[in-house]
C-alpha cells in the first residue's frame, strides 16, 4: 500500500522507484558467469515505515544488482506486476515506470523526493554484505543476515523510519 502522499500520478511513480531503490524482483537475473565482476545481487521483498503523520508504508519484491555507484532495482508488487525498475550511475539515476523516465542527480536524491526520507543505498550494500557500514541516524540490525534478514532504523533526523529486508543472494 502506498503512504497517502504518494498516491496518484507522478507521486506513486516516485514510491515505486523508491521501492525500486530498496530492492525488487521480477526482472530476469543475470546467467551464472556473467555479472561484471565486482557486482553483488539480491532479491527478495522489502518494507519500508515512515513515522510521519500520517504514517508511510510501502512493501514490494524486489530484485537489486550492482554497486552503489553503478546498479540497478526492479520492485514488483505481491501479485507479480512491475511497479519500477531504477538504473544508476555516478550522475545519474533513472526511474523507470511504465513508459515514463523520470532522472535524479543520484540515487539518494531520487529516494529523498519520493519517500521525504533519506535512505543510505552505499550503506545498504554493504548491510546486505553483512558489514556494519556506519551511517549517521541509522542503526542496522545485522543480527539475522545469515539467515536472509536485515532490520535498519533510522533515529534521526525525524521522522523515524523502519526498513524491513528478507533476502537472497544472487
Amino acid at each position: 500500500m502506498l503512504p497517502p502522499r504518494l498516491q496518484g500520478g507522478r507521486r506513486s511513480v516516485l514510491a515505486a522507484g523508491v521501492a525500486a531503490l530498496l530492492l525488487a524482483a521480477g526482472c530476469a537475473q543475470l546467467p551464472s558467469g556473467t555479472r561484471p565482476q565486482g557486482t553483488d545481487a539480491w532479491s527478495g521483498r522489502m518494507s519500508l515505515r515512515i513515522d510521519s503523520q500520517p504514517v508511510q508504508t510501502f512493501s514490494a519484491l524486489f530484485e537489486l544488482r550492482g554497486s552503489p555507484e553503478t546498479g540497478e532495482l526492479s520492485l514488483t508488487s505481491p501479485i507479480g506486476s512491475t511497479l519500477a525498475q531504477l538504473h544508476w550511475s555516478p550522475g545519474e539515476a533513472l526511474l523507470k515506470n511504465g513508459s515514463e523516465t523520470r532522472r535524479y542527480e543520484s540515487v539518494d536524491a531520487l529516494i529523498e523526493a519520493a519517500t521525504g526520507a533519506a535512505i543510505p543505498v552505499g550503506a545498504l550494500f554493504g548491510w546486505l554484505a553483512g558489514r556494519d557500514d556506519r551511517v549517521p541516524g541509522w542503526r542496522p540490525d545485522l543480527g539475522q543476515i545469515a539467515n536472509g534478514r536485515l532490520q535498519a532504523t533510522r533515529e534521526a533526523p525525524s521522522p523515524t523510519a523502519d526498513l524491513r529486508i528478507v533476502f537472497e543472494r544472487s
